[in-house]
């Protein structure tokens, strides 16, 4: 699995929401600003290429659905930053953002208590 450019990214979070669509459902799925319909289109063709997209022919317009789940994306590429950035330690992850106030401690208690329920079960 190919990591995504910004933009692709931006695209796939739209195709995501949508579901299967075509370009212009995918514009419309999308927070401003939106990118021209050409450039969309581009990046659409560039997804399916990678193998983040599949298409069917309907008429005259092809239909798009994602070929990967964002969770598969997100597992695929967090864990990469985790390794890459904090020497592949999720409470070196936790501590950053605790750190730069990114995270409150309200936050944490949530954190801690879905990994309880998760230990209980």
């Amino acid at each position: 699995m190919e990591k995504l450019t910004p933009q692709e990214e931006e695209a796939m979070l739209a195709i995501w929401k949508t579901g299967e669509g075509i370009v212009k459902s995918f514009m419309a799925a999308m927070s401003p600003p939106v990118p021209p319909y050409t450039t969309l289109a581009s990046t659409v063709k560039n997804l399916e290429k990678k193998g983040y997209l599949t298409s069917r022919l309907i008429g005259n317009a092809y239909l798009y659905a994602p070929a990967i789940s964002e969770e598969a994306y997100k597992q695929k590429f967090m864990g990469n930053v985790v390794k890459d950035y904090f020497e592949n330690s999720y409470k070196e992850l936790v501590s950053f953002f605790a750190q730069k106030n990114k995270i409150s401690a309200e936050e944490l208690k949530e954190i801690i208590g879905l990994i309880e329920g998760k230990n209980q079960e």
